[in-house]
């Protein structure tokens, strides 16, 4: 069970100078922050999975040409409840915790079934998340942490329930060019229906109203009511155009009745989530004027997704990017148990996951005939009329093995050409890092043996004209522990290496998170 995925990670709050080697931009200036689990020993407890564990966050802050490296736990009510009972007390998706003497600290389970959905942990080590001037920890809960993304200090805990009936949120919002926060959450039987709602952050709150938090403005963009009451559809990511969320209905499903009796039965809520193969993909669109949905059903075959890539318009239709799997094998992979010192040779994904893009024709000739493809633009992917007036679309397919996607968010919602990426095939855990031309289907690589580098993060340089103007920085980590980590800076047109920042710690391996530009952070005085 020790390998670098069940150990726990010291943590080192003080900042440590990296041994810098090459040549870092001189303009770099600010902060790479990251978030992903730490700790997955408490006491005589271990979590089930690697995703359940407690939440570190690391950083690197670049200054002067200097690089320094921190690394601080989330110091979430659930890391404060476990290390003061010295055992894990509050469940994690994975995990089951009892009994659970902490109850009292967590907003209570809402009334139609006890324990259905469940008093939440706080242990968010997914993203990171900015509003406004602020930073927050965020996972997939209905709460998010408040951080000072400085001294990586954990700060007030936020309730997305208190603002808008969700009981589930996703970890990757948008921003949109005016800086609201567009984020989707499930409201699981509330008022008797189970809904995905579509909500907006703005990113500052009026004068007079200083005191008050960004979150008392949120307001519900729309809500799209799920196929099924009992049985709503997980989602991790959603897509947005100019003038369109894109949300996708996957028959990859939480079985409520089952999270109900979960607690009682004795097994984890992950056990609840299924996959329905037979079952068809619905994609919605909803227009962010109007706050409508497209009427029009558009539908796929079954699949699995967990990132969205980027989506954009053209002549009538939508073009949405994703990474899609034919089944849930991905999920299973992070048992613990699964991940034992030889899982690289035994663990083999029994889906490779596929880059896929579809392409939905929005303004199409409704008197059009059954059976034609009303996909007008050049591409493989095809959108055929069915009898119903339904559309079946079907994709093209743009590469494999690739997850962890980043793209130049300057061009989230638009016509793009380069997506960034870890490069997974087979094995859960990524060897390289990879850029990808879509247009001319070109793949650009770097790795190094034994190396996992975590989801590549594009950075823009200051006068950057071009897509990939900048450069990418991804934290690398050593599968032997005698060799010590570093972050690596690649040229973003070239892919070749600038420099990296090496330190003497044993880093985490970490799931998502951001550059933050020295402008964008407080000064200490503020």
């Amino acid at each position: 069970m020790d390998t670098i995925f069940g150990r726990n990670k010291e943590e080192h709050p003080q900042p440590i100078k990296a041994e810098v080697q090459g040549q870092l931009p001189t303009w770099l200036k600010g902060i790479l922050l990251r978030n992903g689990p730490g700790m997955h020993t408490i006491g005589d407890t271990k979590y089930n999975h690697w995703f359940d564990g407690l939440a570190l966050l690391h950083s690197f802050t670049f200054k002067n040409g200097e690089v320094y490296y921190r690394s601080k736990y989330l110091r979430s009510d659930t890391y404060n409840c476990n290390v003061e009972a010295n055992r894990i007390v509050v469940s994690e998706f994975g995990t089951m915790a009892y009994p659970d003497p902490c109850k009292n600290i967590f907003a209570k389970a809402f009334s139609y079934l006890s324990h259905t959905i469940p008093e939440f942990t706080d242990n968010c080590l997914i993203n990171i998340m900015k509003t406004g001037d602020d930073f927050y920890a965020t996972s997939e809960t209905n709460f998010i942490r408040k951080i000072n993304p400085q001294t990586l200090e954990t700060l007030e805990k936020v309730d997305y329930s208190k603002y808008v009936a969700v009981n589930v949120a996703t970890s990757h919002p948008h921003y949109d060019s005016a800086g609201n926060i567009l984020n989707m959450g499930t409201s699981i039987v509330d008022k008797g229906k189970t809904k995905y709602i579509l909500f907006k952050i703005p990113p500052s709150v009026p004068e007079k109203e200083k005191k008050k938090s960004h979150f008392k403005h949120l307001e519900v963009v729309c809500s799209i009511p799920s196929r099924s009451l009992l049985h709503p559809s997980y989602y991790h990511s959603f897509g947005i155009t100019e003038n369109y969320i894109v949300f996708i209905e996957q028959p990859f499903k939480l079985d409520i009745v089952k999270m109900a009796t979960a607690y009682i039965r004795g097994v984890n809520w992950a056990s609840c989530l299924a996959y329905h193969k037979e079952d068809k993909t619905w994609f919605h669109f909803v227009d962010k004027k109007t706050k409508k949905e497209v009427s029009t059903k558009f539908y796929t075959d079954a699949m699995v997704l967990f990132h969205h890539i980027n989506a954009y318009e053209e002549d009538g239709h939508i073009i949405f990017d994703i990474i899609a799997y034919t089944d849930n094998s991905l999920y299973d992979m992070f048992y613990l148990k699964n991940l034992t010192k030889d899982f690289e040779e035994k663990s083999k994904l029994t889906s490779i996951p596929t880059c896929k893009r579809f392409v939905v024709p929005l303004q199409h000739d409704k008197d059009a005939e059954i059976g034609s493809n009303l996909v007008t633009l050049p591409s493989t992917a095809t959108a055929v009329k069915e009898k119903d007036g339904s559309i079946y679309c079907h994709p093209e397919i743009l590469c494999e093995g690739i997850e962890l996607p980043r793209i130049n968010y300057d061009y989230n919602g638009k016509k793009y050409n380069y997506v960034f990426a870890t490069e997974v095939q087979w094995s859960p855990v990524p060897t390289k890092i990879v850029k990808f031309n879509i247009q001319a289907k070109e793949m650009l690589y770097w790795g190094e043996d034994h190396s996992w580098p975590s989801e590549p993060v594009f950075v823009p340089s200051p006068d950057a004209r071009e897509e990939d103007d900048g450069i990418v920085l991804t934290c690398v980590v050593k599968s032997d522990p005698k060799k010590a980590p570093f972050l690596l800076v690649l040229d973003a047109k070239t892919f070749k290496e600038l420099g990296r920042a090496i330190v003497d710690v044993e880093m985490p391996l970490d799931l998502h998170g951001m550059f933050i530009p020295e402008k964008d952070l407080k000064t200490e005085t503020e």
